[in-house]
Formats: structure tokens, sequence, C-alpha cells
């Protein structure tokens, strides 16, 4: 069951990753792209990789909203109501791309891989997180704060009334 359910969520993925650059509205490709994170997220899941899974789950589900907070609040067209294209230059964008995953395969096959040394960790989870998280918790902590004040000042900036909700030219709020 569990194979099943890797192999449906993959092709899941990649289907949702195609998606994006197929739809032509910003707010269809966000959420394509939100659909297939979570799909990605999921396969960590059934992998038992639950640090990570749920990590990624989590990132991209707040990475998204925020995304499409940004994009209704300064783009143009974001529901789509108007045809667009979410891919420029296709001729150079399938060249460039059938290289690079050119380059990536013979890459793969080429290197010549180390053979493993020593037993892997009792809870790899651990381990992934403790390496990732372990030294830089103070720095994610401030990182968060910076984002989390971005956020708050773009909202701010983006309505015509200011902090005070009070009509532009008038001060102290009189009427």
């Amino acid at each position: 069951m569990q194979t099943v359910a890797f192999w449906v969520l993959a092709v899941a993925a990649v289907g949702f990753g195609v998606a994006v650059f197929v739809v032509d509205s910003m707010a269809r490709a966000t959420f394509a792209l939100l659909a297939s994170f979570l799909c990605v997220g999921v396969v960590l899941l059934l992998l038992d990789l639950e640090y990570l899974g749920v990590l990624v789950v989590l990132m991209m589900i707040m990475e998204m909203l925020v995304m499409a907070v940004f994009m209704i609040m300064y783009m143009m067209n974001p529901g789509g109501l108007m045809p667009m294209t979410m891919v420029h230059n296709n001729r150079g964008a399938l060249l460039i791309s059938g290289a690079v995953f050119a380059a990536l395969v013979a890459g793969i096959f080429l290197t010549p891989w180390p053979q493993r040394r020593g037993t892997p960790p009792a809870d790899p989870t651990f381990s992934v997180g403790e390496a990732i998280m372990g030294p830089k918790m103070l720095v994610m902590m401030v990182i968060g704060i910076a984002i989390l004040a971005t956020m708050i000042a773009s909202v701010v900036l983006a309505t015509d009334r200011g902090r005070y909700d009070r009509p532009p030219g008038r001060a102290g709020g009189a009427k």
C-alpha cells in the first residue's frame, strides 16, 4: 500500500509541478506549486522522515500563503482574469532546461560515487534535524522575526489609509 501511495504521490508531484508552467494565472500556479510541495512532504512522511516531511509541509504552506498575499497586493492580474503565459522565450527555456537535465543525468552516471563508510544513525531524522538546526537556531529565529516584520510592513504600506486608518492629509484623526 505504501509503495502505491508513494508512486501516486510522486506522479502527482511532477504533474502539479508541470501545471505551474501550464496554467494561465499566478494564483493557479501558486496553488499548483503548493500541491506539488504537499505531495513531496507526504512522500517524505511515507519514507519515515517525519521531521523533514512536517517541515516541508508547514514551510510550504506558509510560503505559498505569503506568496499569495504579496501576489494579490502587487500584481496587476493575480486571479488570472486575463490570459497570461507563465513561460517566456519557450525555445530558449526548453533548450537550456534540456541541456541542464542532460548534464545532471550525465553527472549521476559518470560520477565515481564513494562507498558508504560506517553505519547509518539509529534515528536519521533526529540527526538531520540536529545538523540543520543545531547551531543555527538563533539565526533562524531572527530571520523569522525579520520576515514577519517585512510582511507586516508590506501590508501597512499597501493600504492607502495608512497606519492609523485615517484618510490621507488629516492629522490626529480630526474630523
